[in-house]
């Protein structure tokens, strides 16, 4: 992948909330069990590079929803809790965009680039890619900080959530945004900033 400029890239992290917890402990299955890590990772590497963060909250409008605002599950993970300075956008609906001031935000700090991660691959975190992608933005969703659950499709049939995950990854490349990993942003951040001060 390119270098990412360091102020026109922004890390845009997606409904890292409780509530998924409670769906494991209920016996849902999960892909990528070390997403909340590589997502910890990110935010430690956008801090350490005085780079931009937009933390995403997931509000549901459901009373009984585990990500209603008034729920437990509503709360962010602790590891990805934001530090002051970092905004924390609540959303209704799939899209970070629909009903939030998150574009107006983005472009007002002169953000191209979007580094995407959280939860879920194939909601939340695909409906935002999307968006990006048409809005002009240069998105970059990162395959190994976000996760889905495993689905049984219309038909009755299990889906994996290795294989929900993958398709959305395959659907979203090229069109959307690039698919990268963890390493390939740490990686190229290092490099941007090598070449802005090389005394780093």
């Amino acid at each position: 992948m390119n270098q990412l400029a360091q102020r026109t890239t922004g890390l845009v992290v997606v409904d890292v909330q409780v509530a998924f917890d409670e769906w494991e402990a209920a016996g849902r299955k999960r892909n990528n069990p070390d997403a909340l890590g590589n997502i910890v990772s990110l935010l430690n590497a956008f801090r350490d590079n005085r780079m931009a963060i937009f933390h995403i909250r997931h509000a549901s409008r459901s009373p009984n929803s585990g990500f209603a605002i008034d729920r437990p599950g509503f709360a962010v993970k602790a590891q990805a809790r934001e530090q002051p300075g970092e905004p924390v956008i609540v959303k209704h609906v799939n899209s970070a965009f629909i009903g939030t001031d998150l574009e107006e935000r983005l472009r007002q700090r002169g953000i191209q680039s979007i580094v995407i991660v959280g939860a879920t691959t194939n909601h939340c975190v695909e409906t935002t890619t999307r968006m990006a992608g048409n809005m002009g933005f240069d998105a970059k969703l990162v395959r190994d900080a976000t996760w889905t659950f495993d689905r049984i499709g219309p038909d009755g049939d299990l889906h994996t959530a290795e294989q929900i995950h993958a398709m959305t990854l395959a659907n979203l490349s090229g069109e959307f945004a690039e698919i990268v990993t963890t390493s390939n942003v740490i990686d190229s951040i290092g490099s941007a900033a090598r070449i802005i001060d090389p005394a780093v």
